[in-house]
C-alpha cells in the first residue's frame, strides 16, 4: 500500500467504527480512487471550463482550449489572447473573463500556489473565491480531488445532500448547518472527505453544485 492509501484506509476504518450506517455504505465500495496531485493551476483553469457541462462536453471544450495554444497556456498567455479564438473552442464570454480573473490574480501574487499546502482549508477557500466564477463549492472539489484534504465536507454539494437525506432517513434535503451537524454527531472529522466520496457513489454521478 502507498502512503495515501494507508491514509484512506485510516480513514475509513475510523468511520466504519463510529457510524453505523455510513460503514455500511463504506462495506459495498473500495477505497476512494482520487489521488493528489499538484497542477493546482491547470486544475482551477479546468474547473471554471467544466462548470455546468456535461464531463463530455467539458472534456470536449477544455481539449480545444489546450489545443489552441498548442500547450497549457500560461497566465500571461492567457491575459494576451483575445475573447474570439477561446470563444471558437466553446467558451462562454463569462468563462473567459473568470479564467482571465484568476490569471490575474496569479500575476499580481493574489494567488500563490507555492504557499497553498501550509494553508488551512478555510484560507485557502477565502483566498481562492476572491477569483471570479470560482465559488466555495469549486475550491471543496479542489481540496478533496487536487490538494487531497482529507477533512472538506462538500455543503453545497447536491449528491452530498441527496445521498445524506437518503442515507439518514430526513425527511428534507439537510441544510449546510445540518450536514455539519450531522457530520460532528457521527464524527466524521478528521476524515469528512471519505464520507462525501462514499456517498456519491450510489449516485453513479459525478460532484454537482447546488446553486442554493
Amino acid at each position: 500500500m502507498s502512503k495515501w492509501e494507508i491514509e484512506l484506509q485510516q480513514g475509513t476504518d475510523w468511520l466504519s467504527g463510529h457510524d453505523v450506517r455510513l460503514s455500511e455504505l463504506i462495506a459495498r465500495f473500495s477505497l476512494p480512487t482520487f489521488m493528489p496531485h499538484k497542477n493546482y493551476y491547470r486544475e482551477l483553469v479546468e474547473s471554471i471550463i467544466s462548470q455546468q457541462l456535461s464531463v463530455k462536453a467539458a472534456a470536449t471544450i477544455f481539449g480545444r482550449f489546450v489545443d489552441h495554444f498548442g500547450h497549457f497556456p500560461s497566465p500571461d498567455e492567457i491575459i494576451q489572447t483575445k475573447p474570439e479564438p477561446l470563444r471558437a473552442c466553446g467558451l462562454s464570454f463569462q468563462k473567459i473573463r473568470y479564467i482571465q480573473d484568476l490569471a490575474m490574480h496569479i500575476l499580481d501574487g493574489t494567488v500563490k500556489f507555492d504557499h497553498l499546502d501550509s494553508l488551512s482549508n478555510d484560507e485557502i477557500i477565502a483566498e481562492l473565491t476572491d477569483v471570479k466564477g470560482i465559488g466555495e463549492w469549486t475550491v471543496h472539489m479542489f481540496l478533496i480531488f487536487c490538494m487531497g484534504r482529507l477533512d472538506v465536507l462538500a455543503t453545497g454539494d447536491l449528491g452530498v445532500r441527496t445521498a445524506i437525506q437518503r442515507l439518514y432517513e430526513l425527511s428534507t434535503l439537510p441544510n449546510p448547518d445540518e450536514m455539519r451537524e450531522i457530520a460532528e454527531a457521527n464524527h466524521w472529522h478528521p476524515y469528512a472527505s471519505l464520507p462525501c466520496w462514499y456517498l456519491w457513489q450510489p449516485l453513479n454521478n459525478a460532484p454537482k453544485e447546488q446553486l442554493l
